[in-house]
C-alpha cells in the first residue's frame, strides 16, 4: 500500500480513474445512446478538473508543501463534483410530483449560445429531466456512482497527501 503513496503514483492513479470515468461517460453517451442531462455534463467538468490537476502534479512530482499547490484546485474540482452529483442524486430521490419543471435542454442552450452562468443556474434550479433514471448498475444510478467516485477520489487524495507528508517529515 505504501507504493501507492510514493512519488507520482497517487497522481497517476487519479488520472487513470478520471480518464476511465470520463471515457465511460462518453461511451454511455455515444455508444449506449444515453443523452446526458445538464447536471451530467457539469459533473464531467469536476472529473476533468481533478484529472487535469492530477496530470500536472504527476508531471511535476511535487514534494512537501508543494503538493498542496495541486491539492487546492483538485479539491475545488472535487467540491464542484460533489455539489453537482449531490444535487443530481437529490433530484432523483424526489417524489415525481415534487420534481422541478424542465427548462430548455443543454444542447438547445449551447446551440443558442446561452451564457454559461445561465446554463449552470438552469441546471441547479430547474433541470427536471435530471430526475429521470436511465441507467443503473448494482442498484445505483449514474449520479450515485459519480458521487461515490468523487468521495473516493477526494479521500484518496487527502489520505495520500497527509500520509506522504507524515512520511516525508519523519524521514528528516
Amino acid at each position: 500500500m505504501e507504493t501507492l503513496l510514493r512519488g507520482r503514483a497517487p497522481y497517476i492513479l487519479i488520472v487513470l480513474a478520471c480518464s476511465g470515468l470520463l471515457g465511460f461517460a462518453y461511451y454511455a453517451e455515444f455508444v449506449m445512446g444515453l443523452e446526458p442531462c445538464p447536471l451530467c455534463m457539469l459533473q464531467r467538468l469536476g472529473f476533468m478538473i481533478m484529472g487535469g490537476v492530477a496530470l500536472a502534479a504527476a508531471v511535476h512530482g511535487p514534494t512537501g508543501w508543494g503538493r498542496w499547490a495541486y491539492a487546492v484546485p483538485f479539491l475545488a474540482g472535487s467540491g464542484w463534483g460533489l455539489a453537482t452529483a449531490g444535487r443530481h442524486v437529490w433530484l432523483q430521490s424526489l417524489p415525481e410530483d415534487q420534481v422541478p419543471d424542465c427548462g430548455p435542454g443543454l444542447y438547445f442552450m449551447r446551440e443558442f449560445e446561452f451564457p454559461w452562468s445561465e446554463i449552470v443556474r438552469e441546471a441547479f434550479t430547474g433541470a427536471g429531466e435530471c430526475a429521470e433514471i436511465d441507467w443503473t448498475f448494482l442498484g445505483l444510478s449514474f449520479p450515485a456512482w459519480t458521487l461515490l467516485w468523487y468521495v473516493a477520489l477526494t479521500v484518496f487524495m487527502l489520505w495520500a497527501s497527509t500520509t506522504r507528508f507524515a512520511a516525508h517529515k519523519s524521514a528528516r
